[in-house]
């Protein structure tokens, strides 16, 4: 049969079974979960490096800005754009391509020598991490061996690429030579190898590929996806996503400024040790959340439960700041990052369980696109006015917006779970249908 058949009813991706000549679903499973944390990782890695670029090129904070901003743009454009090719093509072609394109990216780095070829690079990279965002974490889903296992992995890979990527690079920075191109010829080396591993794995999805070219612009116009079936439950879950990658750009976005400027904390590993501190808590939280995260009703609850550990967490990072105390800055940075990983953890378990097969990708590619955003918009806003009001008064600002999104979303989950409730409340006597 071919592979384009239409995928019907009861058709799911989950159903597929690897090929008998090919790797274990559980295998897939763990390269697939590889790719996407290494994927993560390079987004993260040249931060460390920006010290460095500024010393060498001579340029300021505004430009660090244009840098981080073009990033997000073109990593939305991307989700945009081919977000949910992977249900139509398969993951494997987009998560190949995302990968080749990378690679360029990563090359573009290495021999980068202005400001022009940074914000190139970033441009390619940030492409190739949003086509691949949707691929994947669909891929992860498909391929879960357990309920469990496909949300914790989702939730596990952004917040350990992230860390490991800013820290890794950090270490490289300081301690190897040639700094600005070690970190990217052992990230190229890596990618190169996980494509390999990548052809073993097994197509998760049906192919269905497109009835004619009309339906293939169609797809590839910039639109977000979202089915009408899933839409209330789904909007209950953003503010969570909100609150959660928000915190994300407070830190990758001011966190190193921070360390310089407020802590007097100087050079590679320091500009790294934030963004580590917070991602690592955060792998930490989502860890433990799994544990307890067995359905969508208890995804909500902890999501809930999540966000106020976040705003406690936050609250210590501006008590910290304002007393210039580096000690409980990342005592509330780690508290943050539990919230984050619980929170994260929460919200992606229930959109996993509401998405359907068909439309997994295109799901989770809308769930980054508008997480994206609020890692993104927030951050750029920052990175301008940071300059008319200082540091301290933006990441207090930046800081009491985050609480508030993480407040916002413990009152929209339980308004969530009451309509839950009233909905599967079994008909009494005076509720009776017509």
């Amino acid at each position: 049969m071919s592979r384009r058949a239409v995928l019907t009813p009861d058709v799911t991706t989950t159903d597929l079974a690897p090929a008998p000549d090919r790797i274990s679903r559980r295998t897939a499973f763990r390269i697939v979960a590889v790719v996407y944390f290494t994927i993560m990782a390079s987004s993260s890695a040249p931060s460390p490096l920006y010290p460095l670029y500024r010393e060498e090129w001579g340029f300021g904070a505004s430009v660090l800005t244009v840098v981080f901003a073009v990033y997000a743009l073109a990593l939305l454009a991307a989700l945009l754009v081919v977000g949910g090719l992977s249900d139509h093509i398969g993951r494997k072609p987009v998560v190949f391509a995302s990968i080749g394109l990378l690679v360029v990216a990563l090359i573009v780095f290495a021999v980068a020598d202005g400001v022009g070829w940074l914000i190139a690079a970033r441009i390619l990279q940030g492409i190739a991490a949003g086509a691949a965002t949707g691929a994947l974490t669909a891929a992860i889903t498909d391929l879960s061996p357990t309920p469990r296992s496909g949300p914790l992995v989702n939730s596990l890979a952004p917040a350990i690429g992230l860390a490991g990527g800013g820290m890794g690079a950090g270490l490289l920075v300081q301690f190897a030579p040639w700094p600005t191109t070690t970190v990217y010829v052992l990230l190229i080396a890596a990618l190169l190898a996980l494509a390999v591993a990548m052809a073993t794995v097994p197509e998760s999805a049906v192919a269905a590929g497109f009835t004619d070219r009309r339906h293939l612009r169609r797809t590839l116009t910039p639109t977000m996806s979202l089915p009408a079936t899933i839409r209330p439950a789904f909007w209950a879950v953003m503010p969570s996503l909100v609150a959660t990658w928000s915190l994300g750009g407070f830190h990758l976005s001011l966190g190193p400024s921070i360390m310089r400027s407020e802590f007097g904390l100087t050079g590679a590993v320091a500009a790294g040790l934030d963004i580590f501190t917070l991602f690592t808590a955060g792998a930490a939280g989502a860890a433990v959340a799994s544990r307890l995260v067995t359905d969508a009703a208890r995804g909500r609850r902890v999501m809930a439960a999540g966000a106020l550990v976040l705003v406690v967490g936050v609250g210590l990072d501006l008590v910290g700041l304002t007393t210039g105390t580096a000690a409980v800055y990342f005592v509330g940075t780690s508290v943050s990052g539990l919230g984050w990983g619980a929170a994260f953890l929460g919200a992606m378990r229930v959109i996993g369980a509401i998405a359907p097969p068909a439309d997994r990708a295109g799901v989770f590619s809308t769930t980054y696109v508008l997480s994206y955003l609020a890692f993104g918009l927030p951050a750029v806003v920052a990175g301008f006015v940071v300059g008319a009001v200082g540091l301290s008064v933006t990441a207090t600002v930046y800081g009491g917006y985050v609480i508030a999104c993480a407040l916002g979303s413990v009152v929209a989950t339980r308004v969530s779970a009451r309509r839950a409730s009233r909905d599967v409340r079994p008909l009494g006597p005076d509720r009776q249908p017509a």
